[in-house]
């Protein structure tokens, strides 16, 4: 089978699939971009393109998104037609991210080829980021913004013969009349390769000797310290977290930059202010802020880690969070929608009230001091993932037998047995 996958990050949520495509060696497989400098994988033919336009900054802020989603839907849709022309590559299906409007002309290319479209998120004045943190006041112009930021996926559930989301809540997010032209499948996570490691240790530059499961280490993961992933909820909890366990050391990784939400307006950004807030409380020689790190480094991290925490507005689910259940990781994560739908208080992790940190601060104090009561929440953990959310026995056999089932004339892609 010939198959385009489109995204603007490659290869955002189709890392794993597109490499277990690859191993087959039976699939052509291409890969449309933006990204300048995209990972290689031995097979993939990857086209870099550029967005045909770009709002300028005075662009109208109730149409910058659309206006930016077209631009990039026909530098996308010209660059299918280019590799067509040019290497005679035509998909006998697409699978792409809406999110950006990639997806948008793909039709006015290819009529007949189908389309599997990834809608992850949509934009409601209610039940999500809007309105949810009481620090963040809530402009009397939000409704129109956030409906104006719909435009996309209002219009590609017309271009896209089957929608993916990858949670219920995502899909529940979106309009009821999306819901019988989408099925929810998760990406996948390899719990094959995110096993509990006993033996786990890491080296840290400050330390004469390397963190192992018998150090009180507490773990944070996000890609950037923000609000909308609780950053700033963390910080308030580190005080007593770090006051009542003298020996324990908290290990964050995360970048300085903001993925959602608005920026702090602090310079240094919101872990400037943090730091400002309750610095002076917090003992900085057993916090370590370690940045963006190779991922086997997050993955030993995980796996030596205590109390691993995670914390979210109701947005969609970081990959850390099944990850870290993937590894046995004992959890405390905030108390949220989509986060229920991974995670059962008692059962598989333990939930506290986001907007509470001292209630966070006294639930990671209790998992660290007497880790036993908990100890089977790890393994609980990881048998949901295998149940549910595990790549190669549960998400890529749906996923195949959606894209099959669109493709019926083509070369089918099958499992091994």
């Amino acid at each position: 089978m010939k198959l385009l996958f489109v995204h603007q990050n490659m290869p955002g949520q189709y890392r794993e699939i597109v490499q277990w495509l690859l191993a087959t060696g039976d699939h052509e497989i291409a890969f449309l971009t933006q990204r300048r400098k995209p990972p290689q994988f031995d097979g993939l033919r990857t086209v870099i393109y550029k967005p045909h336009h770009v709002p300028g900054k005075d662009a109208y802020g109730l149409s910058r998104v659309w206006e930016e989603a077209t631009g990039a839907g026909f530098g996308a849709a010209m660059a299918a037609r280019k590799l067509e022309r040019d290497e005679g590559f035509k998909p006998d299906i697409i699978v792409g991210h809406v999110g950006w409007g990639e997806l948008t002309f793909f039709k006015q290319v290819w009529p007949d080829v189908p389309i599997i479209g990834y809608f992850e998120y949509y934009y409601n004045r209610h039940g999500g980021l809007v309105g949810f943190d009481p620090e963040e006041p809530v402009s009397d112009h939000a409704p129109f913004l956030m409906q104006a930021r719909n435009a996309v996926p209002l219009a590609n559930i017309e271009t896209v013969d089957l929608g993916q989301c990858p949670t219920l809540w995502q899909r529940d997010r979106f309009p009821a009349s999306f819901h019988d032209r989408m099925y929810v499948c998760h990406d996948g996570i390899r719990a094959d390769r995110l096993v509990p490691d006993p033996e786990a240790s890491l080296s840290l530059g400050r330390l004469d000797r390397p963190l192992t499961r018998a150090d009180e280490v507490i773990t944070y993961v996000a890609r950037n310290l923000e609000k909308t992933r609780g950053f700033h909820v963390l910080m308030r909890a580190l005080p007593r977290i770090l006051r009542e366990r003298p020996e324990a050391r908290v290990l964050i990784i995360g970048g300085n930059e903001v993925s959602y939400g608005g920026k702090s307006q602090t310079p240094g950004g919101l872990r400037a202010e943090m730091e400002r807030e309750v610095g002076q409380d917090i003992d900085w020689s057993r916090l370590h802020f370690l940045g963006q790190i190779p991922y086997r480094e997050f993955q030993r991290l995980v796996q030596l880690s205590r109390c691993h925490i995670y914390l979210t507005m109701p947005f969609v689910l970081s990959w850390s969070l099944m990850e870290a259940m993937a590894m046995q990781a004992t959890i405390v994560a905030s108390d949220v929608l989509p986060v229920r739908e991974a995670i059962t208080h008692g059962e598989t992790g333990l939930l506290v009230d986001f907007h509470d940190p001292e209630a966070l601060a006294h639930q990671v104090v209790e998992v660290v001091a007497e880790p036993g009561p908990f100890a089977h929440l790890g393994p609980a953990a990881r048998a949901h993932i295998l149940e549910h959310h595990d790549f190669l026995t549960r998400c890529l056999p749906e996923h195949l037998r959606r894209i099959n089932a669109l493709v019926p004339g083509a070369r089918q892609i099958e499992l091994p047995v």
